[in-house]
């Protein structure tokens, strides 16, 4: 098992029940998301564990090479086309997987565990979660995309097929076009997951309104892991 990735961990209540993993995009690290938990309005029954990890600073071909946090590499970029490197996915995923035994470790069973990403982690959110070895409570891609659906067709196997997936975008996301989070979409849905889209009137970011349906949403998801 890989060492375990930095991050920042808050938590509700004492004795966490449940765990939300949450992946930072592009260039970010795991403070970007961090503040946004007191505004999900969580009910105070619920005692949950938030992690935020930090990804490792790599080249970004996509960037000239330039060195930043990623969660793997960005090789090329045409369009509503991304080319990605599927070894660092599967590296990264490893790491991910490692947070996830983690908690169950701590006492947290993957029933009871969210996973949380946005953009290119909400895109690595995508690939962990739809492929893992046992059905986790839910998945949250926010302005993302399915960065290598041929790695899920390879590796899934079926545990995360009913996962409730919340699926957010901006309808003026100039980063991640509106039309790849609609593929990712149709091509869940067209394989029987269970995914809700949900769109807004905001570029490449997160909104009042969206977070409010987030909550709502791991509101509704984490009473019924119990």
């Amino acid at each position: 098992m890989p060492a375990l990735l930095p991050a920042i961990e808050i938590e509700t209540a004492a004795n966490p029940q449940f765990a939300v993993i949450w992946l930072h995009g592009l260039g970010a690290d795991g403070s970007d998301f961090a503040p946004i938990v007191p505004h999900l309005g969580l009910a105070k029954s619920l005692a949950v564990r938030f992690i935020f990890p930090h990804a490792p600073a790599i080249p970004v071909t996509c960037n000239g090479g330039y060195v930043m946090p990623a969660w793997y590499d960005i090789t090329s970029i045409d369009g509503s086309k991304r080319g990605v490197d599927e070894a660092g996915i599967l590296v990264s995923s490893a790491a991910i997987r490692a947070l996830i035994a983690r908690q169950n470790e701590l006492g947290i069973p993957c029933s009871q565990i969210v996973l949380a990403g946005f953009s290119q982690g909400g895109a690595l959110a995508y690939s962990v979660g739809l492929s893992h070895r046992q059905t986790l409570a839910g998945i949250i891609a926010l302005s993302a995309y399915l960065p290598a659906p041929a790695l899920l067709a390879e590796e899934t196997l079926g545990a995360n097929r009913q996962t409730p997936i919340f699926a957010g975008h901006g309808s003026d996301d100039d980063v991640v076009p509106l039309a790849l989070g609609r593929q990712a979409h149709d091509f869940l849905q067209g394989q029987a997951y269970r995914i809700a889209w949900h769109e807004y009137p905001m570029p490449h970011s997160v909104c009042p309104e969206e977070i409010a349906d987030i909550g709502r949403w791991l509101n509704e998801r984490l009473k019924i892991a119990v």
